[in-house]
């Protein structure tokens, strides 16, 4: 029966409703349709704000995002132990040691060395000083080095370039400064710009609040609405614009998992014509209010929809 599994769409008749009764039956499920519940209404502000960098398009063509608006003083403090942090839009980050994200400049050079923000520029990208850095887990210790300034202090430089906070961020894992200009990047581990690496068409990833849960292949959290019907074959009861508002995650390979439990894992056709991947014979949904890879707004809305586990299972739902 793994081949049925694998099925990219449902063929109508006995044959396939048997294939599918094999398939999906195994571990019960809601059958009441129920009533459509769009979920349009979402709690005031529940669709997140502006992705990361969106300042850039509001920098002056300075290059370095001075605006008169800075939200911090400049910070001058040593960076301690770097540590590598995981963010759903760039990837791995390098972060100093509270936790704040160092950047690059496109205009500066890594062989050799040589930092070219200076004046009004290293207010707005406070330089980090080479004193007192180390390398945490994850990073080559021999990929930290310094370079002096034109005010001859030392600047920390990782993988020959020099390394910078921004102003902006205020709080750890904030990366407000990214694409500032179309010159300022989130420094990755090895030097190079932070990018997120190319994701599996479903994979898992871990939320800090809500533990394993799927992504599709741009980053985008999966849920599950309440009100579909997994047995004795999946059923979509979001159709018309509560399809607008909940998209259908489209059909995948298997194979092009990673992570995510592979009984149950197939597509069908809904009557709509519309084709739609399953976790565990459930058909998955992303959300039009989450705005980037890593939001979670659809968490909870309606009291049906909620993010969806690798096995399937609706993450925070209330036990029946």
């Amino acid at each position: 029966m793994k081949t049925s599994w694998r099925s990219a769409s449902f063929v109508v008749g006995a044959a396939a409703i048997l294939a599918l009764t094999t398939a999906c039956g195994q571990g019960g499920g809601n059958t009441s349709v129920g009533s459509q519940n769009v979920g349009a209404t979402a709690p005031a502000g529940g669709y997140g704000s502006v992705g990361v960098g969106a300042s850039a398009s509001a920098s002056p063509g300075n290059g370095y995002g001075a605006d008169g608006q800075q939200g911090a003083a400049a910070q001058t403090t040593p960076a301690g132990q770097l540590t590598v942090s995981d963010n759903a839009e760039l990837g791995k980050t390098l972060t100093d040691s509270a936790g704040l994200t160092l950047y690059r400049f496109d205009e500066d050079t890594a062989e050799p060395p040589k930092s070219n923000c200076n004046g009004d520029c290293a207010k707005t990208w406070p330089p980090v000083p080479a004193d007192d850095a180390t390398a945490g887990a994850g990073i080559d210790k021999s990929l930290l080095g310094e370079v002096t300034r034109a005010d001859g202090t030392k600047q920390l430089t990782i993988g020959g370039w020099p390394a910078y906070r921004y102003a902006k961020d205020t709080q750890a894992g904030d990366t407000t400064g990214q694409g500032v200009g179309g010159k300022w990047f989130a420094l990755a581990p090895d030097g190079k710009k932070a990018t997120l690496a190319s994701l599996p068409g479903l994979s898992v990833r871990k939320d800090p609040k809500l533990g394993d849960i799927v992504v599709d292949k741009n980053g985008r959290t999966v849920y599950r609405f309440l009100k579909d019907v997994a047995w004795p074959k999946p059923i979509s009861n979001c159709t018309g614009s509560c399809l607008e508002k909940w998209p259908a995650v489209g059909i995948v390979s298997p194979d092009d998992t990673k992570g995510i439990e592979k009984k149950g894992l197939m597509g069908f056709t809904r009557p709509d014509g519309v084709k739609q991947m399953t976790v565990d014979c459930w058909p998955a949904y992303t959300f039009s209010g989450d705005t980037k890879p890593g939001d979670t707004n659809g968490q909870g809305v309606g009291g049906t929809w909620y993010v969806m586990s690798p096995d399937g299972k609706p993450i925070g739902a209330p036990k029946k």
